[in-house]
């Protein structure tokens, strides 16, 4: 997998000493030696993986003392650096097997399964797949309005790069500096894939231009490079010289590697593919399959998932049509009621900055309530809070809806739960809570940051690049919400919640027609729209996302399938004295593939 997938998007120093005092603490205490053996061996991988991810040491807070200089690079995207993590993970996977599974303790034997299916699984796709990215989530296309170091460096420096001093203001100039090498890298990757004839559809390379305009054209003194090392400067009280100069790498470097970069897109899109799907890629139906197990931790052909969507959309839209019938709304189909009810005015903030500003306040106070009420659910709750911000205007156009950031540990930044608000009709009132629910708590960030905070999970495990489980987690407690009574009173954000629950059976629908029985483009945005009736916008930016990263929106209803019908076997078995908060304790394992999570719950909670 790539450096951003295996190691995540973590923060804080204080993970730099968590896990190893206490692999001491527990050699000390006389456990097993292989258990210590096994945890030293895993946090020198995560380390040797930091030192080659100038990118992942920031956003973790590790770019300092002895690692300081990894914050004047960027990550290597070149082909050459491909192949270098390809070698890496194989040279780990056999350090790994030299180990006996057999010998550790269970905690430490769950720590060598997931780290070895991550592992098996990464050289699976490397090797199979030499085009775009088949290492971690796949990605066939290097350049796409989701991916590309032209979208990727300017928000990493905005978000990530701290100025505390002249050297931290230094290394930002230098990781400018980098950037033009970091957009020739993936012009390069994007010319050498084209030549095999892998790249973008016509559609998904007008957004991706779209967005490459956003940055070039406009003078360099106003793009976010520029714009956030002035800010920070002034926040850290340094003088603003280093502005000029960051003004001159983008206009003298920069800007002339994107324009190379933008030649390469516009001669593609001339001659692009309309067909959105993997299936016209070298060895097309092999990597849609591997994607969907790549995303979702099961093995799953793509006619079955196809058949799963159609059968959980029907169901669900059945449970919808009751809730608007007795609302009186019996007019049309499911998907056109619920057009309508998106269109009422008292359904919708204004379009206007301060509308949006009322949305977020909103999403704010729903997230509050549900802290509240965590205690009921759950003996653990995070240290870190979280918060409700825009996605920023600047990458808005080809962001995905919403999506999750986890905080620092050293309490430097809080869990930021991200929502993309290029248009508020997008995001109608009754749906907002379900996703509030998803994106923080109990979602993403009671998950991801119970894990993080955790000083029993090795280091390389504390951000699990699992969809199928923290997708399939964040979706389940969308149900958890509901189950808790949150929407009593409230039948139009029952709706909502419903119609997200909807909303991920039908990209099982629309992913696998794509990829599988190749759809077109249109066909799957009616379908979207029809089924869900979520608006236009927002439907099309999710078709196109599906277009980019094959099988990764399946894992959210297969994942929460999974999650469900776990819950709800141990449940049955214990009767009365099941209790949530037991069950829930498995988020203090870490993420893991759903097979394993499986297993690990039947051995705890359902043998006799």
């Amino acid at each position: 997998m790539d450096r951003r997938t295996f190691l995540g998007s973590t923060g804080a120093a204080a993970l730099a000493t968590a896990v190893p005092a206490a692999a001491q603490k527990a050699a000390a205490a006389g456990t097993n030696a292989n258990d210590a053996k096994l945890r030293t061996l895993l946090d020198r991988f995560f380390y040797d993986r930091i030192g080659e991810n100038p990118e992942g040491a920031t956003a973790l807070g590790l770019d300092t003392g002895e690692r300081a200089g990894l914050k004047s690079k960027l990550n290597d995207g070149s082909a050459a650096g491909a192949q270098q993590d390809l070698a890496r993970s194989k040279r780990e996977l056999a350090e790994l097997r030299k180990i006996n599974p057999a010998s550790l303790s269970p905690a430490a034997r769950l720590d060598y399964e997931v780290v070895s299916y991550q592992l098996q699984r990464s050289i699976a796709g490397g090797e199979k797949f030499t085009y775009g990215a088949s290492m971690g989530r796949f990605a066939p296309y290097i350049l796409t309005q989701l991916t590309g170091a032209y979208r990727e460096v300017p928000d990493f420096l905005d978000a990530q790069h701290r100025i505390k001093d002249a050297a931290d203001a230094d290394a930002y100039v230098a990781r400018v500096a980098a950037f033009a090498t970091a957009i020739d890298q993936d012009t390069e990757r994007q010319r050498a894939d084209a030549a095999r004839g892998v790249f973008a559809p016509d559609y998904i390379l007008d957004t991706t231009l779209k967005l490459m305009g956003g940055l070039r054209d406009q003078p360099a003194a106003s793009t976010v490079p520029v714009t956030a090392l002035a800010g920070k400067l002034k926040a850290a009280n340094l003088p603003d010289a280093r502005v000029a100069e960051v003004t001159k790498i983008m206009n003298d470097q920069v800007f002339p590697a994107l324009d190379r970069q933008r030649a390469l897109v516009t001669e593609l899109r001339g001659r692009a593919s309309h067909d959105a799907g993997a299936w016209r890629l070298p060895d097309g139906e092999a990597y849609y399959a591997a994607a969907v197990e790549a995303a979702t931790t099961v093995a799953m052909p793509g006619e079955e998932v196809h058949r799963l969507g159609l059968a959980q959309v029907a169901e669900i839209s059945n449970r919808i049509d009751g809730i608007l019938k007795a609302q009186g709304m019996t007019q049309g189909s499911v998907g056109e009621r619920l057009v309508a009810l998106n269109k009422r005015p008292d359904q919708v903030y204004p379009n206007t900055d301060a509308g949006k500003e009322q949305l977020i306040a909103q999403l704010n106070s729903q997230v509050i309530a549900m802290q509240k009420r965590l205690p009921e659910q759950f003996s653990f709750i995070p240290k870190a809070p979280v918060e409700v911000r825009r996605v920023p205007k600047s990458i808005e156009a080809g962001a995905p809806g919403g999506y999750y950031q986890n905080a620092s540990l050293d309490g430097s930044r809080p869990g930021i739960y991200y929502i993309n608000l290029r248009d508020s009709f997008d995001r109608p009132k009754f749906g907002l809570a379900t996703l509030s629910y998803h994106e923080a708590v109990p979602g993403h960030h009671l998950q991801v940051m119970t894990a993080l905070e955790s000083q029993d999970i090795p280091l390389i495990r504390r951000r699990g690049g699992f969809s199928g489980y923290t997708e399939g987690w964040a979706l389940y407690t969308e149900q958890l919400a509901d189950e808790m009574g949150m929407y009593e009173g409230d039948p139009l954000g029952q709706v909502g919640y419903l119609q997200s629950l909807l909303f991920r059976a039908t990209r099982l629908v629309v992913d696998s027609g794509m990829h599988h029985k190749r759809w077109s483009r249109e066909k799957a945005t009616d379908y979207f729209i029809a089924t869900t009736g979520i608006a236009r916008g927002r439907s099309q930016n999710e078709i196109d996302r599906y277009t980019c990263w094959p099988g990764q929106a399946c894992s959210y209803k297969i994942g929460h399938t999974v999650w469900v019908r776990l819950r709800d076997a141990v449940k049955q078995k214990q009767g009365a004295a099941f209790d949530p908060r037991k069950f829930h304790a498995v988020l203090l394992d870490g993420a893991m593939p759903l097979t394993i999570l499986e297993r690990m719950v039947t051995e705890r909670m359902l043998k006799a």
